[in-house]
């Protein structure tokens, strides 16, 4: 298990020119299935609010030669997007309070350095009070011999620390800590019934369906209706990217959705205007909301 770790917290080298100065080389479509392999001219992000207790964001996704950044408006606890596939470089992501100005200072900013071939996700972590972003490696990567690839995110705070096991089978974690990942393991491919234990033995089951040669995120989660849910994300197949991110099921709640509820947006941002944000984010450091 590994925490998930940050990303440096300096923005982008070059004036607010050129970070919001043409499009974004992605045109903010969902991606097409393409090979996870390091053969790819694209790298592939993704992002995610994995907050318990931190109202809706507004996630702006920025190039260095963007001349706006895409708009992700709205986004809630549990909503996880599609990957974008992007070309090789680095990316500023920042948040703001949902609703909030785009001239307005972001509340938090990283970036994210994308490889040809790698994939990532760009998550907002951790308490209310104690908020950060992180940028996670996601290998998508086929498992081998016809099996099945899983990792655990914990983004539960009332079970700040849990085991995940199938309830007769293998156990594919212990011990996860709230705001971390596990590696990914690979597993027996066919339907679990998958055990979330908490430190006080309060349990909570996952009924998923695990397909050979794909890779998958379970998301733990805070339930509405008290209690955890769990979503379990395809991530790829056959070291094939999933377009559609899609999620596959859900245990002690109802299933968020993804991002492509979100539509990508337009921010409209003016060059001097990103000239002043970035000041204002290099000197700014990390707030809550």
């Amino acid at each position: 298990m590994h925490t998930l770790r940050t990303a440096p917290r300096r923005l982008l080298a070059g004036t607010g020119a050129l970070l919001l100065g043409t499009t974004l080389a992605a045109a903010g479509t969902p991606m097409p299935a393409g090979a996870a392999t390091g053969v790819d001219t694209v790298g592939y992000v993704r992002l995610a609010h994995l907050s318990p207790d931190t109202p809706a964001v507004d996630v702006y996704l920025a190039a260095p030669d963007a001349a706006k950044p895409q708009v992700f408006p709205g986004v809630d606890y549990g909503v996880v997007s599609d990957y974008l596939s992007l070309p090789p470089g680095r990316y500023a992501v920042a948040m703001r309070e949902a609703g909030a100005p785009a001239t307005d200072p972001p509340v938090l900013t990283t970036e994210v350095a994308v490889t040809s071939g790698d994939a990532y996700t760009v998550a907002g972590v951790g308490r209310h009070a104690d908020l950060g972003l992180r940028v996670l490696n996601d290998d998508l990567s086929a498992p081998s011999d016809g099996r099945a690839k899983v990792r655990v995110v914990q983004a539960s705070v009332r079970t700040p620390v849990l085991d995940v096991a199938a309830a007769d089978g293998p156990t594919i974690a212990n011990g996860v800590q709230f705001a971390t990942t596990t590696e990914y393991q690979q597993v027996e491919p066919g339907s679990w019934r998958l055990r979330l234990t908490g430190a006080g033995g309060t349990s909570t089951d996952a009924e998923v369906r695990l397909t050979g040669g794909a890779v998958y995120s379970l998301l733990v989660l805070d339930s509405k209706q008290g209690g955890l849910t769990a979503e379990l994300r395809r991530d790829a197949e056959g070291g094939t990217v999933v377009p559609a991110g899609g999620v596959d099921t859900g245990a002690g709640g109802t299933a968020g959705t993804g991002l492509d509820a979100y539509p990508l947006v337009a921010g409209g941002l003016a060059a001097a205007a990103g000239a002043v944000a970035l000041l204002l984010w290099r000197r700014r450091r990390r707030t809550t909301w």
